[in-house]
């Protein structure tokens, strides 16, 4: 499918003694699935997702260039500029800015009759259940929790049938409780065919919705790329995160309600032809049972702290994942420790990784160094998805 392409600069400067802010950014996100724009507030997240959409004014409004789906939007070079109204998007704020006077169908309505029906791709029965909003059709905005009204505003911007979909923190003003009832909807973005560009601040949102990831800061990309292969590269800010950890794609192999337990199956890429390997995990309960029937794919997350390194394989252990791994890179950090990258198997450089985070003492006692063989022994592992 076609990328989206954005190369935009801003220059804004200070007020009242502030400092200023600039914005510089080379942009190659996939034409599917979910994008998401990482970083601290202040780092240029919103001003990208407000340049893809063609807002500001003309003294304000980023300059450069903006492509989607083999379409260009903007090139000042060429003078070419197509205004907000002209840009088959869908957007979603903080707030579900849903229109009061309206029953949910209603504001559903309006979305629908934006959109000429020979350009419509999108249908209510494709939305309404991936959205879980059918119980709420007839309701007000007024009496919705603002989970539900969130839900209702994306349901609202899909069937305008955009070919982007931009979300700005659309999780920020939910509670917990809220938050958990919305992100299996934006898990089911991915079912509408409409590549979603998703900006957050926070690491749990990026690691449960992300396939590509861009890690922004002071209006600069620091590192971009595939989300899985992204989290564990040593060289990117996020490894250095004291919440630094792998998310890996896995598949549910079976559940053991007896122990607790559900088998997951961790393998290579499949290009490699890697041999896939065992993880275990916590029984997850979902609504009226468990999460994740056998042969579906999820997301699970290992936290750098939750991993040790041994060179043999511990028989009397407690710890049921120890999985072989080979040592492909490796960083000293502050404080005396050592963050290592593992990848998983011994059959390619492709391999899924997992990140450990060890006492510098451990390293040099284990002699450890890039290309050795170890066992990874994991801890904890988090189901994100399913």
């Amino acid at each position: 499918m076609n990328a989206i392409e954005a190369d935009l600069s801003v220059q804004h400067p200070g007020l009242g003694g502030q400092p200023g802010f600039s914005l510089d950014v080379a942009l190659r996100l996939p034409g599917q699935g979910v994008s998401v724009l990482l970083g601290p507030s202040g780092c240029g997240k919103t001003t990208v997702l407000r340049a893809l959409a063609g807002l500001g004014d003309a003294a304000q409004r980023a300059r450069g260039r903006v492509q989607v789906g083999g379409e260009v939007w903007q090139d000042d070079a060429r003078g070419l500029w197509r205004p907000v109204h002209q840009r088959p998007i869908g957007v979603v704020f903080q707030e579900a800015s849903l229109f009061e006077h309206l029953t949910v169908q209603g504001n559903l309505d309006y979305g629908w009759r934006r959109v000429p029906p020979a350009q419509r791709r999108l249908r209510h029965d494709d939305v309404i259940p991936l959205l879980g909003i059918g119980h709420l059709l007839q309701r007000r905005p007024q009496g919705l929790s603002g989970g539900e009204r969130q839900r209702v505003a994306i349901a609202r911007a899909l069937l305008t049938s955009p070919a982007l979909l931009l979300m700005d923190e659309p999780l920020s003003a939910l509670d917990a409780a809220r938050k958990a009832e919305v992100l299996p909807c934006l898990e089911r973005l991915g079912q509408t065919g409409v590549p979603v560009v998703y900006v957050t601040h926070a690491l749990d949102e990026a690691a449960r919705l992300a396939d590509h990831l861009v890690v922004l800061r002071d209006g600069r990309v620091q590192a971009a790329g595939p989300a899985e292969a992204l989290w564990t590269r040593l060289d990117t800010p996020l490894s250095a995160s004291d919440d630094a950890a792998a998310v890996l794609s896995a598949e549910v192999v079976r559940h053991d309600a007896a122990q607790g337990l559900s088998l997951l199956q961790v393998a290579g890429r499949a290009s490699t032809g890697g041999a896939a390997l065992p993880l275990w995990t916590g029984l997850h309960m979902g609504d009226g049972g468990v999460s994740g029937a056998t042969g579906q794919r999820v997301r699970v997350r290992v936290l750098a702290r939750d991993v040790s390194v041994s060179l043999s394989h511990a028989s009397d252990s407690s710890i049921l994942n120890i999985l072989p791994a080979v040592v492909a890179e490796l960083r000293d950090d502050a404080q005396g420790s050592v963050m290592l990258s593992l990848q998983l198997g011994t059959d390619a450089t492709t391999a899924p990784r997992l990140l450990a985070r060890i006492t510098r003492r451990s390293a040099e006692h284990l002699g450890l160094r890039v290309g050795q063989a170890v066992f990874a022994q994991v801890k904890g592992v988090a189901l994100l998805r399913g």
